[in-house]
């Protein structure tokens, strides 16, 4: 079905009133009450305008606080089913921006679903995962490392609960528009764009890393950074999510090859930097972190669950994304999640007090070389799925602001221009982040305590009381889901204020240690981990 424009226009609140001044407005363009019509065509929903019992849209609804079809209002116009089973059958053919102009972007299905996310979350972040067990010990860090990962799971859910009672969004913003209007709407634009700028930023400074390993520093490593954003914009520039998918399955690979590589390696030699052939290897079973230490290395096990940024537009291009993002974020996190454990457990225990960060430099120099050589494929496709997101988030605000929302799907200069130029100046924005932090837990770390603590977890629970703002304590599960979603409110603003003190300490000690190779910002120093 198309996509209701009503929705660009921004005096347009989700129900059926223009804040009551589109008539006169229109009128004074010049534009008879036809045209009216024609530019505000039916919503994601059947019309029926003879049926004098009608109800008004369901969004409008919700957000009056109604819970049932008996107690909803009626104007006469529109007639909706309110059961929320019933909706869902129907979610994947409610209109968005995509399935609009010259081509349907809404083509991805389940599996394809479970790869792309796959893809944007199994990445850089499960390289920091054996040092965090180093510093927090093995039970803590694998507590953390589980619930952490359920977390996540918990608060994706609560977006997609978000998206089926507001089906028109394409990404977070959107959803703060609704909650917060314009200003929330621009704040949250404006910290998703830099988040995702930091992990585009992230995933430069380990190609960089990757490659001063392999080469032994063959080139300044501001150079090696330049590489890899211009291998990340060539791979943007197609701009549908479903490209995602035809790199997903070589991603996986990727990456699990490179991990099996470490473990092996390090089962038949022993680690890189240990003083002798067979060192005593000490495991720590509670570890006794400082407060800094210990905050951070929960940052970077947060960051390796920092894809929830993303998935509000992926269900944008999903057909059925009320039938399909639950099996594919079960896909996700039941692969994602025993993967980190298994592979954090067996590089920390065969590592031990040699464990370092990223991992594969915890393997022999031969064997590293090769990890990171294969993990390449990995390093592309999660910097293309991240850079995508921000580049189509941008592109689609652009759109909107130069009224062509009916180009957006559609192959036109005018579109071109825009994706290209947005592709453009995400990668130039990431390059620079990527020397001004050059160091890959610090920026992981930086990172995940401004932003993605918010994104993947604070911003979720927002959107919850939003939902059940009339219901916090109608029930035991109410009132218990309301303390949960309270408590996760908290826990970012925690990550957000302390977190970024203990990151950027963190990164001035780098800066300031005579013994460490990175002195300070745009550097062409080696940051290898040999």
């Amino acid at each position: 079905m198309p996509y209701d424009s009503r929705y660009d226009d921004p005096r347009y609140d989700g129900t059926t009133n223009m804040n009551n001044s589109h008539r006169t407005d229109y009128a004074l363009n010049g534009e008879p009450e036809g045209l009216e019509a024609q530019r505000y065509p039916v919503s994601p929903h059947t019309l029926a305008p003879q049926d004098s019992t009608a109800k008004p849209p369901m969004d409008g609804i919700m957000n009056q606080g109604y819970e049932s079809e008996s107690t909803l209002p009626t104007d006469g116009r529109h007639s909706y089913q309110t059961n929320e089973k019933r909706r869902s059958e129907t979610e994947g053919q409610v209109g968005n921006l995509f399935d609009q102009g010259g081509k349907n972007y809404r083509t991805v299905g389940r599996w394809m679903s479970g790869i792309i996310l796959i893809t944007n979350q199994v990445g850089i972040g499960i390289l920091s995962l054996p040092a965090a067990l180093q510093t927090l010990g093995l039970v803590p860090g694998i507590i953390a490392i589980i619930g952490l990962g359920l977390l996540s799971t918990y608060t994706a859910y609560v977006l997609l609960q978000f998206y089926r009672k507001h089906p028109h969004v394409v990404n977070v913003p959107d959803m703060a528009r609704i909650v917060g209007g314009p200003i929330l709407e621009a704040i949250v634009g404006i910290g998703l764009f830099i988040n995702l700028i930091f992990t585009g930023a992230s995933i430069s400074v380990t190609v960089s890393v990757a490659l001063n390993s392999m080469s032994e520093h063959a080139l300044c490593t501001a150079g090696f950074s330049g590489i890899a954003c211009i291998a990340f914009w060539l791979l943007c520039l197609p701009r549908k999510f479903s490209f995602v998918a035809k790199v997903g399955i070589p991603s996986t690979i990727s990456i699990l090859a490179s991990v099996l590589i470490v473990m092996i390696s390090l089962g038949v030699s022993g680690p890189s930097n240990a003083e002798e052939a067979n060192p005593n290897i000490d495991i720590v079973i509670v570890g006794s972190p400082s407060f800094r230490d210990g905050l951070t290395t929960c940052l970077n096990i947060c960051y390796a669950y920092a894809g929830n940024a993303g998935f509000v537009s992926y269900m944008a291009e999903m057909q059925n994304p009320s039938k399909d993002f639950v099996p594919a974020l079960i896909i996700l996190q039941g692969f994602s999640i025993p993967l980190y454990v298994v592979v954090a457990i067996v590089i920390y225990t065969l590592s031990g007090q040699y464990t370092r960060s990223p991992s594969l430099g915890s393997a022999p120099i031969l064997p590293a070389k090769i990890a990171y050589g294969i993990v390449l494929p990995c390093l592309l496709a999660t910097g293309m799925v991240f850079g995508h997101t921000a580049i189509k988030y941008l592109y689609v605000v652009i759109m909107k602001k130069i009224h062509a929302t009916d180009e957006i799907t559609s192959r036109t200069r005018k579109s071109w221009g825009v994706w290209i130029g947005c592709a453009t100046f995400y990668w130039v924005g990431s390059f620079i982040m990527a020397n001004a932090i050059p160091v890959f837990d610090s920026i992981l770390s930086i990172s995940s305590s401004t932003l993605i603590a918010w994104f993947t977890f604070g911003i979720s629970g927002v959107f919850w009381f939003h939902l059940n703002w009339h219901r916090l304590f109608a029930n035991w599960k109410k009132i218990a889901l309301t303390i949960v979603n309270a408590l996760i409110i908290l826990q970012a603003l925690f990550m957000n204020t302390a977190g970024t003190w203990a990151a950027i300490v963190g990164l001035v000690d780098i800066f300031n240690d005579p013994e460490y190779a990175i002195e300070r910002p745009f550097t062409c120093a080696d940051n290898s981990i040999f």
